[in-house]
């Protein structure tokens, strides 16, 4: 988990997050996630390069991982809390509350052939 930074005052709140200082990455892509229907799962995916920053800025989710071996989740609630995701880990978005919105930071832009989207497969690249 990383720890996003907020400056608070009566006219509202600030989250900031640097690289170097929060982010293990340059940032090269941002996009979020949002309207998800109850009972949707997202992701359902795994980067071989690709490294990610997942930050509930509304709502909550869960984010289940694995490596193949060990399963983790995280329920994401707080615009103050960042899940790094490294490359090489299969993940699933789920439970998605109302009006949840998911940030995603990525380490590189688009690439279609960066993407595993069978779990078989991901077993065997891991195993490589």
């Amino acid at each position: 988990m990383i720890d996003i930074t907020e400056v608070s005052s009566e006219s509202g709140s600030l989250w900031y997050a640097e690289v170097g200082r929060h982010l293990p990455f340059v940032v090269q892509r941002i996009y979020y996630i949002i309207d998800v229907p109850e009972g949707a799962e997202r992701g359902a995916h795994a980067h071989k390069a690709l490294d990610q920053v997942l930050i509930s800025v509304s709502g909550s989710f869960v984010v289940d991982l694995t490596d193949g071996v060990s399963k983790w989740s995280y329920t994401l609630n707080h615009p103050g809390k960042g899940l790094f995701l490294p490359a090489g880990i299969w993940r699933g978005l789920q439970h998605f509350s109302t009006k949840a919105i998911c940030l995603v930071l990525a380490s590189q832009t688009y690439d279609a052939s960066d993407y595993i989207r069978d779990f078989d497969e991901f077993l065997a690249w891991k195993s490589k």
